[in-house]
């Protein structure tokens, strides 16, 4: 008779678990609170106009492809997805930008046009990021954190003093302008931590950013989650909506089922994909491997003030991806790491995938996505997010060198507070537990419980760490470490 698994939460580690569990042969169920599946990654719809609400940015494909590939497919058989070119604009002012290419080649151009020998110092830098993402995406975070000698190999050894310096050290001691060194600062933010406090060894973001490309689903993101969820139905899986999980049963040690609407449901083995603070208040207290004084010190990464507007024209001197340096950015980092307050000057991104697909908004008119990354836990109200979109739009407008505001048709904003109400995030957090070096690999929180037998976890607040395809790589090791102990 097939085991029963009962996973909490539809992100893309919850599904991606589902698939392999699914193949592996167990009876799988994954119950999600909201309406529609997905997790962070759901789906906007209003007036004709369509919006990624969570993860909009496509890197390292290659996670992608081995995830199908599992299965025996290919990304293809679920969606298309296009390369962009250019990859993404970066505006530190007025008539002041840099478009990054679509390939290395034009972007070492680029840095060389903008300072002198940075062009060959970049192909050397690149050189490095490639062999540590060789290292890092094609072995190490497949690796279940289990044990500090997972770190320990031959290729590792000689990267160790990597892991003992810093991004930001390493950039400035081979760039000078400013310009270059917050674009390579950049990638390293989907870590969830300021570029000082990440390790040199994760510059291997900036070959995911360099070498790989940025890529889109024709339709979004969320493109993804009904590939996946399609193939985790081709295998057997079933997925219930608009089902909260209330409690997780153990009994003598050992997980036994969940609470659904006062009904207890059995299961043989639990799985969390939900917010992983969250998932052990579900709980009795005896039952938690971690208290609230342990995550409390935890550096977690930045939550988000974001902006889904619909414009009634298209916009110009845009990309489809497009970030806003044009304020201080180690003053807005210390604003959400080391003194956590809403910044006076936001750095901001945003991204208008109608650019690129119009069928995303109504014909002549623009879809916009904006986003703040701001620190967790801060003070959210809706004279603050009105206050703040005042501050970006009017930037926005200045920059780009046109008006728009008598162009919104309408703004829905969402910030902490509806990270915590929709996603039960621990103080609003957007991106869960930042990688720095003391909250990598076997120094996350475990998988697999400590304390109760047949409960696992999956997502960003554990191994491999936060990213969509990290969490891909979660939902694959929880798999494994399931079928291996049970």
């Amino acid at each position: 008779m097939k085991k029963k698994i009962k996973i909490i939460g539809s992100g893309f580690s919850a599904l991606a678990a589902s698939c392999y569990l699914a193949q592996k042969g167990y009876e799988v169920d994954v119950y999600e609170k909201n309406s529609t599946i997905g997790g962070r990654a759901r789906q906007l719809k209003r007036d004709g106009f369509t919006f990624d609400i969570g993860p909009s940015w496509y890197w390292m494909p290659d996670v992608f492809e081995k995830f199908f590939g599992d299965f025996n497919k290919k990304p293809s058989d679920y969606y298309q997805l296009t390369k962009l070119s250019p990859a993404y604009k970066v505006f530190f002012g007025i008539d002041d930008f840099v478009t990054i290419a679509d390939n290395l080649p034009e972007i070492v151009k680029t840095f060389e046009a903008i300072e002198k020998g940075s062009g060959e110092k970049l192909s050397s830098f690149m050189k490095e990021a490639q062999s540590n993402y060789n290292i890092a995406i094609k072995d190490l975070v497949y690796r279940p954190g289990e044990s500090p000698l997972e770190l320990i190999t031959l290729e590792t050894a000689t990267k160790v003093n990597q892991f003992f310096s810093n991004i930001s050290k390493d950039v400035r001691k081979k760039f000078k302008n400013k310009k270059l060194i917050q674009i390579l600062e950049f990638p390293v933010l989907f870590l969830g931590a300021k570029p000082s406090d990440t390790p040199s060894f994760y510059s291997f973001m900036n070959y995911a950013d360099f070498g790989l490309g940025t890529w889109q689903p024709k339709d979004g993101m969320y493109s993804v989650i009904l590939g996946i969820e399609k193939l985790a139905k081709e295998l057997g899986v079933t997925i219930h909506t608009n089902t909260p999980i209330e409690k997780i049963l153990v009994e003598n040690k050992k997980a036994v089922g969940i609470v659904i609407n006062g009904e207890k449901i059995a299961a043989d083995i639990v799985l969390s994909g939900a917010d992983y603070h969250h998932s052990e208040t579900l709980l009795d207290v005896q039952y938690r491997q971690y208290s609230e004084k342990y995550w409390s010190k935890k550096t977690f990464a930045p939550s988000s003030l974001l902006f889904y507007v619909g414009f009634d024209k298209k916009l110009k001197n845009i990309e489809h991806h497009n970030l806003f340096f044009d304020v201080d950015f180690d003053k807005h980092a210390e604003d959400i790491y080391d003194n956590p307050k809403w910044p006076k000057e936001p750095l901001f991104y945003a991204n208008f995938t109608s650019v690129t697909n119009e069928n995303l908004a109504p014909n002549g008119y623009e879809n916009g996505f904006f986003l703040i990354p701001i620190a967790p836990g801060i003070e959210d109200t809706q004279e603050l997010r009105n206050e703040y979109f005042q501050k970006i739009i009017s930037r926005f407008e200045t920059i780009t060198q046109q008006s728009v505001v008598n162009n919104v048709i309408f703004i829905e904003s969402f910030c902490v507070k509806d990270f915590i109400k929709e996603y039960n995030s621990y103080k609003g957090n957007a991106y869960g537990m930042a990688n720095t070096l003391l909250q990598t690999a076997f120094l996350r929180p475990k998988l697999k419980s400590k304390k109760v037998k047949s409960l696992y976890f999956t997502g960003q607040l554990t191994v491999p760490g936060p990213g969509v395809p990290p969490a891909l790589i979660s939902g694959k090791l929880v798999a494994d470490l399931i079928q291996k102990h049970s």
